[in-house]
């Protein structure tokens, strides 16, 4: 979906700023209301608020192609499509993590994640191959809805899903709890849990710092001279690198996990800053590669070190506030969509991951919580 977002606004305009826009749109729900997601992750049956996330999705996604399909799918449209795919994504990242927090336990979560991050790269990695080769051969508006064929058969996939029986999330000794508390809540958290916030100022950082270079990726695209197959590929990079780190980690055990964390998001920096000074194509894919990698370590173990670091009872509003975290993700992409429009895409991009890595330094010497967290298997 993202790709085909940004591909449209591509084609549809010769602006950077505009194909920003749609991951803008995409991330900004995110910083709006991760906390309020992760509010209806601890106060709900969490299999049931999935089931009707995807279920909401699909005839969406399907009436985008029928757009498409008749020549009346404008950009403005493309917008609203993503601001929806992203309230999708709120409930998704703290409904759905948790979720496998209630089903594997402490002992095995950072395996469990792992896998987590290996199946999202690998969606990433033929979402994006797909969509480049789709709309080569297909068309946008038959992409879209093969894209919405998928995420039925995604649904039918997810109903296979056990339900897990968990205690009461909305009372306390008994009494019930209002969603305004638990929200409340869920922002006082950031008072007593310093860990929590280490970790929430890294995953700050990389989101706004690196992750905000994705929709470039078809500008650089263009600038090399490819088509939407090629540059599929490129953008299939960053999964990739997710399903190689993630089968790493999948197959031991991270002891020194925030340090790994660490790693992982300062490497991905640096290698964006050599994908972005590379001149060929090939360099671009193994340097992006290489980046998608050190962000895959650095997202395969931030979710469980954020659940280890808070108790049970709270892991949803702690997801939320990762998810708050992450959303700073659209401000990057606005900041780096206008030094794009005014300097070029490659000196953007290379001025951010430089800054990330300047920021990250920065505060890790002000909060390095994170630095010394290890695995903890007895939960």
């Amino acid at each position: 979906m993202a790709f085909l977002a940004a591909y449209l606004a591509r084609t549809l305009s010769e602006s950077p700023r505009l194909v920003q826009l749609t991951g803008v749109a995409m991330w900004l729900p995110l910083l709006l209301g991760g906390v309020a997601g992760g509010v209806v992750s601890d106060r709900f049956d969490r299999r049931r608020t999935l089931v009707w996330q995807l279920a909401t999705l699909i005839p969406v996604v399907f009436g985008a192609g029928a757009l498409a399909l008749t020549d009346t799918l404008r950009l403005w449209m493309v917008y609203p499509l993503m601001g929806v795919l992203g309230v999708g994504w709120i409930l998704d990242m703290t409904s759905r993590r948790a979720l496998i927090y209630d089903l594997v336990g402490p002992a095995r979560i950072d395996q469990a994640m792992a896998l987590e991050s290996f199946a999202l790269g690998t969606g990433m990695t033929l979402g994006t191959l797909f969509g480049g080769s789709a709309v080569d051969a297909l068309g946008v508006g038959r992409a879209f809805v093969a894209v919405g064929v998928m995420l039925v058969v995604s649904l039918l996939l997810f109903l296979r899903v056990p339900a897990v029986a968990a205690a009461a999330r909305s009372t306390v000794d008994g009494a019930p709890v209002s969603p305004l508390a638990q929200l409340r809540d869920g922002w006082g958290l950031t008072r007593h849990q310093p860990g929590l916030v280490s970790i929430l100022g890294i995953t700050a950082s990389v989101n706004f710092f690196y992750f905000s270079y994705t929709p470039l990726v078809q500008v650089i695209g263009r600038e090399l001279g490819v088509g939407a197959g090629l540059t599929g590929l490129l953008a299939a990079t960053a999964g990739m690198g997710m399903m190689v780190s993630a089968v790493a980690i999948a197959r031991g055990t991270v002891r020194r996990r925030g340090r790994v964390y660490c790693a992982g998001a300062l490497g991905a920096m640096a290698l964006l800053v050599a994908a972005a000074q590379a001149r060929s194509y090939a360099l671009v894919f193994v340097a992006l590669l290489a980046a998608g990698t050190a962000s895959g370590v650095f997202g395969a173990l931030q979710a469980s070190l954020v659940m280890a670091s808070v108790p049970a009872e709270a892991r949803g509003r702690a997801l939320g506030l990762l998810s708050t975290a992450i959303g700073v993700l659209p401000l990057g992409m606005l900041a780096l969509g206008e030094v794009a429009e005014a300097l070029g895409a490659r000196t953007a991009v290379t001025a951010s991951a430089l800054g990330g890595l300047a920021v990250i330094a920065a505060w890790l010497a002000r909060r390095p919580h994170v630095l010394g967290m290890t695995s903890d298997p007895t939960g």
